[in-house]
């Protein structure tokens, strides 16, 4: 018998920031059924040794798939040596509105204890770390929302820059789920503080790009227009430090970084996302609030 999902896939926690497109059009086949061809949801541009990597799904806000999860795999695991600086950025009018929440319903009808959200949950993981601990200087592009999943894509960028109208949101309690994915909660107590945080997760309040700069959370704002020049002022000098200078100072800056942390257990995130999506399904209450995706 086919699960009910109704706040999961159609719900307003979510509705206020992505289209309705997910739950009218939910999608025939799994993530990993590969046997018909698919748009593309990332592309990427190079300059040199510069790499434009584009979420590109904008008319779902750039919602991040499984299939999303593995293209930016391709592209973020093993990256062309010659690159020194990755920037990403999102297409249309939102950075990324978390994840999709009608593949995260339909993982759960598939198999309600949550092997698929576990395989999601372990390549979004790989996706970050790539993305922060590469050896390219990685620069986020924020425009619009950047919510959950696209939060913590975000986060996960060495540099970050933001429009003046950008805005933020972590509503993952909201939906019934932890603040586990992509290793999103270690790192964001560390680059703005644990009293700070626990605000933010526990209230899931939007903040806008003002406050995301007193919280550390961008390093930089500017006019929308201005987006692209201020990556370029970024990227340009690093572009000229010497190879191995620059890749050493990288690994040092996140080696200090992650000893400052008394405990980083992100490698738990996908189970911790799976296994409590599954009991709240499984609570009597769960249909009312059982979140399916990470925005």
């Amino acid at each position: 018998m086919k699960l009910s999902l109704p706040d999961f896939l159609t719900a307003g926690d979510r509705s206020e920031d992505r289209p309705e497109h997910h739950s009218e059009n939910p999608p025939e086949h799994r993530p990993e059924d590969r046997s018909e061809e698919r748009p593309a949801t990332v592309r990427t541009r190079r300059e040199g040794p510069v790499l434009h990597v584009e979420l590109h799904a904008p008319e779902t806000g750039n919602a991040v798939t499984e299939a999303m999860l593995d293209e930016l795999l391709d592209i973020v695991v093993a990256p062309d040596p010659e690159v020194r600086v990755l920037v990403l950025s999102g297409a249309g009018e939102d950075f990324c509105l978390g994840g999709d929440r009608t593949e995260f319903g339909q993982w759960l009808e598939e198999d309600a204890g949550g092997r698929g959200i576990r395989i999601a949950g372990e390549k979004a993981r790989r996706v970050c770390e790539a993305i922060s601990g590469g050896r390219a200087v990685t620069i986020a592009r924020v425009q619009g929302k950047a919510v959950g999943a696209g939060f913590a894509l975000a986060l996960a960028c060495d540099l970050r820059v933001g429009a003046d109208t950008a805005s933020f949101r972590l509503p993952e309690l909201a939906l019934g789920l932890p603040t586990a994915w992509g290793g999103l909660l270690p790192r964001l107590i560390h680059e703005v503080g644990a009293a700070r945080v626990r605000e933010l997760i526990l209230t899931g309040r939007a903040f806008d790009a003002a406050e995301a700069y007193e919280l550390s959370v961008l390093q930089r704002v500017v006019p929308g227009a201005e987006l692209d020049e201020a990556v370029a002022a970024w990227a340009k000098p690093v572009v000229r430090r010497p190879e191995a200078a620059l890749r050493v100072t990288k690994a040092l800056l996140n080696s200090y970084a992650a000893a400052t942390r008394l405990a980083d257990p992100s490698f738990l995130d996908a189970e911790l996302m799976a296994s409590v999506a599954a009991a709240t399904r499984r609570s009597p209450t769960g249909g009312d609030r059982a979140g399916g995706a990470h925005s």
